[in-house]
């Protein structure tokens, strides 16, 4: 590979990192190693798919390649936009990068999958996105779908992997057929152990591209990453999940999205705090407009319920979904008369399933509704070693 000058924040993370090698390191993604996936990139015309979490240092992704000289022609973004400021749920809609006049293709809203014209003019597409682990978490579900595309059109894809917060465990519901949707295309469990990279690479070995599909598929790897790692994301990965402790209370609290509860949008606890109106609790929030929350649930009204906002984010990382918040609310507001499942059909797609809404209905204890998970987390987990990467 021809010799460049390296950007500073690569050059000073390159040298960081190599420094730190007969010693105990913190994860780094894959992004922070240029000389891995350089020779890939070089000579090739680039789509990138990318967001506001694509940082090397301290510098994002398209301009790290923009000053090694390599030939980037397109970005795609995906929900919450490039910048990473949308809604989520917001249409976002293509346009042009202002700092660097790059055209922006949304792959959310209308078209969440590239067309066969966007990747017509590109040799290669690279995906560098953080993910929190959590299958309703719609980075994956962008994966999926830029892969399906590329493999259509022949095109390769690389995969710029990124640690997992949430990476420690799986647990929840397997989705089930009849409950696909963008919030979950996939057969995993809601918290399903895997980097993107390995993912992709899941996605691949099974077969869920369709049609006979297979991607012609890089990984490039974390460094010094395990499945044990403690991984702090050095920037929020959307708009409501501001912090780390909210990284770890998402993949339980954000059940309540299809109930009448809020979970603190339109706030600054976003998936810190969950409550309503008619909820008994030691602590109130009132939602309203704001960043990444233009009409939040329960907008205006003071809502009774958790604030979890002031624990340690250590103390919410955990090895399974806790089920206690959701099931005692539950009770409380059925017993009040409070319509709990206000929106039904996406709670259960949240779920992959409707047997954990018609459980909780029935007044299943969290260990009855743990039980019917055993079987088919016992066989997710011996397919997944197959695509691991990572100790």
């Amino acid at each position: 590979m021809e010799s460049r000058n390296e950007p500073a924040d690569v050059a000073a993370q390159t040298q960081q990192n190599r420094d730190s090698e007969t010693s105990p390191a913190p994860a780094y993604p894959a992004a922070y190693q240029p000389e891995s996936y350089l020779p890939l990139l070089e000579g090739k015309k680039l789509g990138l798919v990318v967001n506001q979490t694509s940082m090397v240092g301290t510098t994002h992704l398209v301009d790290t390649l923009l000053a090694l000289g390599m030939d980037v022609h397109r970005i795609f973004a995906p929900e919450h936009g490039f910048r990473g400021e949308a809604d989520a749920g917001a249409t976002i809609t293509d346009g042009v990068d202002n700092r660097t006049g790059l055209v922006i293709r949304s792959l959310y809203g209308r078209n969440k999958k590239p067309s066969e014209a966007d990747l017509a003019d590109l040799d290669l597409i690279v995906f560098d996105i953080q993910d929190v682990g959590v299958r309703f978490y719609t980075y994956i579900s962008t994966l999926h779908y830029v892969m399906e595309a590329a493999a259509e059109v022949g095109k390769p894809v690389v995969i710029l992997d990124r640690p997992n917060p949430n990476g420690h465990y799986v647990d929840g519901p397997i989705r089930k057929p009849g409950f696909e949707s963008f919030v979950g295309l996939d057969p995993i469990p809601v918290v399903h152990g895997l980097t993107v990279g390995e993912y992709g690479r899941m996605v691949n070995g099974e077969g869920w591209l369709g049609n006979g599909l297979k991607c012609d598929l890089t990984v490039v790897p974390c460094r010094d990453y395990t499945h044990e790692s403690v991984y702090e994301l050095p920037v929020p990965p959307s708009p409501n999940l501001p912090n780390q402790r909210s990284i770890y209370l998402y993949p339980s609290l954000c059940f309540f999205e299809g109930t009448a509860l809020s979970v603190g949008r339109g706030t600054n606890r976003q998936f810190q705090v969950y409550g309503h109106p008619r909820l008994s609790g030691p602590d109130t929030f009132t939602p309203r407009p704001g960043p990444g929350a233009a009409d939040p649930k329960l907008n205006g009204e003071t809502c009774r319920g958790h604030d979890l906002s002031d624990r340690p984010a250590e103390e919410f990382r955990k090895y399974q979904l806790d089920l206690a918040p959701l099931l005692a609310t539950h009770r409380e507001l059925t017993g009040k008369g409070v319509e709990f499942f206000s929106r039904a059909e996406f709670f259960d797609l949240l779920a992959g399933t409707d047997a954990l809404r018609k459980q909780i209905e029935a007044g299943k204890t969290e260990a009855e509704i743990r039980q019917e998970w055993v079987g088919e987390l016992a066989a997710y987990r011996t397919m997944r070693e197959k695509y691991l990467l990572y100790p």
